[in-house]
C-alpha cells in the first residue's frame, strides 16, 4: 500500500478529532478516549511515511486539480517525515498526561470541552507546518497551532496567564506579520511562493534583494524559534502554563520555527553569506540563555531559559552548512524535542508532589520519591549532555563539524559550545542538590508539605496517568542513546538529502525543475 497517498490525513485526522471531541462536550470520557485514539491513529501512519520515505525518496502530494507551482502542495521527505513521528510521539504522551492531571485536579485548570479540541487543533497546525510545500501554507500551519497556543496558554484565566498570553500574543502576531510581508515580497520579486519553485527562481534575482529576502524570513523565523535577541518573550510566558502545555511547547513549538529556518536556508537560500551572522546569533542565543538559566531559582523558568540556550546549538549547526553540521542539528532537533518535553512534565510532577517549583522551598524529593528523582535526573545530565547521553553526542556531532570548518568564529562557537555545556551542568547541578539532596528542613523557605512528608505523615501520590507518559518519554530519551548509531545515519542522510536539493525540487517539479536547478548552481559556481 503507498501511505504517502495518506499524507494529507496527518493534519485531517486531527481535525476530525477536535469537531468531534466538541462536539463530545458533555462527555468527558468520550472527549479522551477519541482525542487519544485519532492522536495513536495519525502516529501509526506517520511512521508509516517514515518508513516509506526512507526506502521510496521524497514524495510530493498534490491537493486538488491544480499543478505546483500553482497548486497546495503537501512534501514528505526524510527530515518532515522525521519530526512527524517525533512531535506526534511526544504530543501523544503530553495529552495521556493532561489528561491524567485533568482526572487527578478534576479538570479545574481548564475545562476538557476546551482542551481537547483546541490541543488537537495545534497538533494538526505542527504537522502542516512540517508537510507545506509552499510558503503560505507554511504561514497557514503556524496561524493554526499559534491560535490553538492562544486559548491552551490561558486555559484556567488567572492574571500571570492572562498577561503572559497577550505578551505572546503580540510576539506572535507581530513574527506572522513579518512573515506575511516576506511572502508578499518574494511573490512580488519572483511570481512564485511554492518552496521548490522559489529554490529554482531565487538564483535569478539580484544578490542585494535575495539578502534582504533572506533577512525577512530570518527574523519572522528567529522569533518563533526564539533565538537571540528575538527570545525575550518566551521565559515569561511558557512558565505560567500548565504544565502539559508549557511541555508541549518547550519540545515543539520552537522547533516549529527551527524546522522552518533549516528548510528555508537549506532549499532556498544555499548560499554562505549570512553563515557568519547566524554563527554569532547561535552564540549569544546559547551564552545569554544559560546565564538567565543560572539566574533562576525557580525549575520552570530555568527550564525555560535552558530552553532558549540550546536552541543556540540548532542554528549553531545549521549556519556550518555541512552535512555533519547539519545532520548534528537534525538528531539534536530530536533529542532536544524529547527530553525538553520529559523536563517539563517532570517538573509538574516536582509541583504536584513538593507544591511547588521553587528550589527556595524544596527539599528531600530523592527521598521522599525515588522515582521522581530517578525521572529527573536521567533528562537533566541528558540536557547537560553527560556522556554517554544523546544530548553529549549531538554536542559532539557540531563540535566535530565546527573543528572541521576551522574558521576563527567556528573556534570561538565551538569553545562557546563547551562552556555553556558545563554551565547548564552547573545550573541542573544546583537544582539537584537543591530540591532533591538536600533535607527539607535546610530549604530557605520550608513547604510545610515537605516537611510533613519527611516525617511520614503524608499520603501525597503521583497519578498513575501522569507518571506513565512521563516514564515513556524519558525512556524515548534513553533510546536515542541506545540507537544513536542508526539515528545518527538517519539525520545524516536527511542532512546529505536537503543540501543536495534535487530530490526535494524533482519530487515537487520533475526533471525539468532539477535540471533548472542544476543550471542555476552551474551558474554560481562560475560567479
Amino acid at each position: 500500500m503507498n501511505f504517502t497517498d495518506l499524507t494529507p490525513l496527518a493534519v485531517v485526522l486531527p481535525i476530525f478529532g477536535a469537531a468531534l471531541t466538541f462536539l463530545l462536550i458533555r462527555h468527558p470520557k468520550a472527549q479522551q478516549t477519541v482525542s487519544i485514539a485519532l492522536l495513536s491513529i495519525t502516529l501509526l501512519l506517520e511512521i508509516s511515511l517514515l518508513a516509506q520515505v526512507w526506502n521510496g525518496g521524497t514524495v510530493a502530494v498534490k491537493l486538488g486539480a491544480w499543478m505546483p507551482p500553482f497548486g497546495v502542495v503537501l512534501v514528505v521527505d526524510q527530515f518532515s517525515s522525521l519530526m512527524l513521528v517525533v512531535s506526534s510521539a511526544v504530543g501523544l504522551a503530553v495529552l495521556i498526561y493532561a489528561t491524567g492531571q485533568g482526572a487527578a485536579d478534576g479538570d479545574s485548570e481548564g475545562p476538557v470541552s476546551i482542551f481537547h479540541p483546541t490541543y488537537l487543533i495545534l497538533m494538526a497546525g505542527v504537522s502542516n507546518a512540517f508537510l507545506s510545500g509552499d510558503l503560505f501554507n507554511l504561514y497557514v500551519g503556524f496561524e493554526i497551532l499559534l491560535t490553538a497556543s492562544y486559548v491552551l496558554m490561558t486555559l484556567g484565566g488567572t492574571g500571570p496567564r492572562v498577561r503572559a498570553g497577550v505578551t505572546y500574543v503580540v510576539v506572535s502576531v507581530v513574527s506572522s506579520l513579518l512573515f506575511l510581508i516576506a511572502i508578499a515580497m518574494i511573490y512580488g520579486a519572483t511570481g512564485t511562493i511554492n518552496m521548490a519553485d522559489l529554490a529554482v527562481k531565487l538564483g535569478h534575482l539580484d544578490p542585494g534583494t535575495q539578502t534582504v529576502l533572506h533577512l525577512m524570513l530570518l527574523i519572522a523565523f528567529g522569533i518563533k524559534a526564539a533565538v537571540f535577541p528575538l527570545s525575550f518573550w518566551l521565559p515569561d510566558s511558557y512558565p505560567t502554563a500548565p504544565a502539559p502545555v508549557t511541555a508541549v511547547f518547550a519540545g515543539l513549538l520552537t522547533k516549529v520555527g527551527v524546522y522552518a529556518m533549516v528548510r528555508t536556508e537549506t532549499l532556498l537560500f544555499p548560499t554562505e553569506d549570512l553563515n557568519n551572522l547566524l554563527m554569532v546569533v547561535a552564540l549569544l542565543t546559547m551564552v545569554v540563555g544559560i546565564l538567565g538559566a543560572i539566574a533562576q531559582t525557580d525549575i520552570k523558568r530555568l527550564l525555560s531559559f535552558t530552553l532558549v540556550s540550546h536552541i543556540g546549538y540548532m542554528v549553531f549547526g545549521l549556519a556550518l552548512s555541512s552535512k555533519v553540521g547539519l545532520g548534528a542539528a537534525v538528531y539534536y532537533v530530536i533529542h532536544h524535542i524529547t527530553v525538553q518535553t520529559s523536563l517539563f512534565l517532570v517538573t509538574g510532577l516536582i509541583e504536584r508532589r513538593g507544591g511547588t517549583t521553587s528550589i527556595d522551598r524544596l527539599g528531600g524529593l530523592a527521598k521522599l520519591s525515588p522515582l521522581l528523582g530517578f525521572l529527573f535526573f536521567v533528562p537533566a545530565m541528558n540536557l547537560a549532555g553527560i556522556p554517554p547521553f544523546s544530548g553529549f553526542l549531538g554536542k559532539v556531532g557540531l563540535l566535530q563539524a565546527g573543528v572541521n570548518l576551522g574558521t576563527p568564529l567556528a573556534w570561538v562557537l565551538v569553545a562557546g559550545g563547551v562552556a555553556v555545556s558545563l554551565l547548564t551542568l552547573l545550573a541542573i547541578a544546583r537544582v539537584w542538590n537543591r530540591a532533591f539532596w538536600r533535607r527539607p528542613e535546610d530549604a530557605e523557605f520550608p513547604d510545610p508539605a515537605l516537611l510533613a512528608g519527611s516525617s511520614g505523615d503524608t499520603k501525597t501520590t503521583l497519578p498513575r496517568m501522569m507518571v506513565g507518559p512521563t516514564i515513556g518519554l524519558v525512556g524515548m530519551g534513553l533510546l536515542l542513546t541506545v540507537f544513536a548509531g542508526p539515528l545518527v545515519q538517519v539525520a545524516d542522510a536527511s542532512a546529505q538529502e536537503m543540501l543536495q536539493r534535487t530530490s526535494y525540487v524533482h519530487a515537487v517539479l520533475g526533471d525539468e525543475g532539477v535540471s533548472a536547478l542544476e543550471q542555476n548552481t552551474a551558474a554560481e559556481v562560475k560567479r
